[in-house]
């Protein structure tokens, strides 16, 4: 009798677009992008989120790296959950007035995500669709690293966000690949809003002399060469990975870092007003 059995598949989700979802629901998308791993593009997205709220902006944060979800730790938030109801996911609230959407908020910090790019792909249309962002000013999205599968679905499903912001490190095999991402951000047909050069220098909290480790400088040459903005620069300051490592963003608690990161806010808030 079982073989006789027809189970009709369920019927399709409405689907609303990514582009009307966000689009009515959210003022500003920015896209946080590197062009390679390991130039701290996460610490910048979550300190930024922080430093963009601090500015009295309804802010929330999109981890979109399926893969190393760190931001809920960076924000002291690794151990909360995300619920949802009748009107869809609500993302998990730091004290920092972030609201946060994460993979790293969804399964043990100790999995890995072994997934094929069509249900990458399905899990960050949900975080975009499914997710209430209403009312954000601000949606900050932290984007997986380099110029791949992952990148190229995202910004597709959010072509009309108001633009990228690429974080680069000074080195020039890093700059060459910032160029890689500049090209990207060409093809895929959003603005590139501008540079953030991290690990720019180190500051000696003792005397004060600044030392370039990784070189200094090249960030901003590198957007005068392409006519685009040179947001700020971040230089190294440890406090940044220890405060991180405690789930306290720099950007809120420590005064020495917060005035960079500030600045930088402020540099993209009057991009977006242009």
């Amino acid at each position: 009798m079982t073989g006789n059995i027809k189970i009709n598949p369920p019927p399709p989700r409405p689907m609303m677009t990514p582009e009307k979802s966000l689009k009515y629901r959210v003022k500003h998308t920015i896209l946080i992008m590197s062009g390679k791993g390991g130039v701290g593009k996460s610490t910048v997205a979550a300190n930024l989120a922080v430093a963009l709220a601090g500015k009295n902006l309804n802010v929330g944060l999109l981890d979109a790296d399926i893969n190393g979800p760190d931001d809920p730790k960076m924000l002291g938030i690794e151990n909360e959950k995300v619920y949802g109801d009748e009107k869809g996911i609500i993302p998990a609230k730091t004290k920092y007035n972030v609201d946060v959407i994460s993979m790293g908020l969804i399964i043990p910090r100790e999995t890995a995500v072994i997934w094929r790019g069509s249900l990458r792909h399905k899990a960050i249309q949900q975080f975009l669709e499914d997710v209430i962002w209403d009312g954000k000013d601000i949606l900050v999205v932290d984007l997986p690293p380099g110029t791949g599968d992952e990148p190229l679905s995202i910004c597709q499903l959010i072509p009309n966000a108001d633009g990228i912001v690429i974080v680069i490190t000074p080195q020039d095999v890093a700059l060459n690949d910032a160029v890689k991402a500049i090209d990207f951000a060409s093809k895929v047909k959003i603005p590139v809003i501008g540079l953030i050069e991290n690990m720019s220098g180190f500051i000696c909290p003792h005397c004060g002399k600044e030392t370039d480790i990784f070189k200094s400088g090249g960030g901003k040459k590198l957007a005068e060469q392409y006519n685009i903005n040179f947001l700020g620069k971040i230089p190294i300051i440890p406090e940044i990975v220890e405060d991180s490592d405690k789930g306290i963003p720099a950007a809120a608690e420590n005064e020495f870092a917060r005035k960079f990161f500030d600045d930088v806010a402020e540099n993209i808030i009057k991009n977006l007003k242009n």
